[in-house]
C-alpha cells in the first residue's frame, strides 16, 4: 500500500463519518423543530386551524335524593383524533395528574386496558401527520391550556 493510498483511505473515510454526524444532527435538529423539514409542516402560514367544540350531557334528579347522570362525554364518544389530540396535549404538560384525568377520559385508567397498546402504536403513526397541530402545543403552557378546553368534550 503506497502512501497516496493509506491518504485516500483516511480521507475517504473521515468524510464517511463526518457524513454520518452531519445526517445525525440534521435528524436531530428536526426532531427537536430547530430545522422544518421538507413535507413535515405547512409552509403556508396563512393556514387555517379550525376546532370544534360540543358538550353534550343530560342530568336526571330523583325526588328521593338519587342522582343518576348521563354523560355523552365519554371516551366512547371521541373520535380517535380527539383522543390522540388529548393524549399530546397531557404528555406535553409534564403533569402526572393530567395524564391520569386523560387515560381515564379515553378510557385507559392507569394505562391499562384493552386497546392501549394499539392506541400507543398508533399514536406514533398520528404523530407524524399531525406535527403542525403538535407545534401549537409544544410549551407546557400551551398544552394544560388545550388540555383544560378539551378535557370535558
Amino acid at each position: 500500500m503506497t502512501r497516496n493510498t493509506k491518504i485516500a483511505l483516511g480521507c475517504g473515510g473521515g468524510g464517511c463519518l463526518g457524513l454520518i454526524l452531519l445526517v445525525i444532527l440534521f435528524a436531530v435538529l428536526v426532531v427537536a423543530g430547530v430545522i422544518k423539514a421538507p413535507g413535515l409542516y405547512n409552509p403556508d402560514r396563512r393556514a387555517n386551524n379550525n376546532y370544534n367544540y360540543n358538550r353534550n350531557s343530560t342530568s336526571n334528579r330523583n325526588s328521593d335524593a338519587n342522582e343518576n347522570s348521563n354523560s355523552t362525554s365519554s371516551s366512547a364518544s371521541m373520535t380517535d383524533d380527539a383522543k390522540h389530540r388529548l393524549f399530546q396535549a397531557a404528555g406535553a404538560t409534564k403533569d402526572n395528574q393530567i395524564m391520569l384525568r386523560m387515560l381515564d377520559k379515553i378510557g385507559y385508567p392507569q394505562g391499562q386496558g384493552d386497546g392501549y397498546s394499539e392506541f400507543i402504536k398508533d399514536h406514533f403513526a398520528w404523530a407524524l401527520k399531525n406535527v403542525e397541530f403538535m407545534q401549537t402545543i409544544n410549551t407546557p403552557e400551551k398544552a394544560r391550556a388545550y388540555f383544560d378546553a378539551h378535557i370535558d368534550d
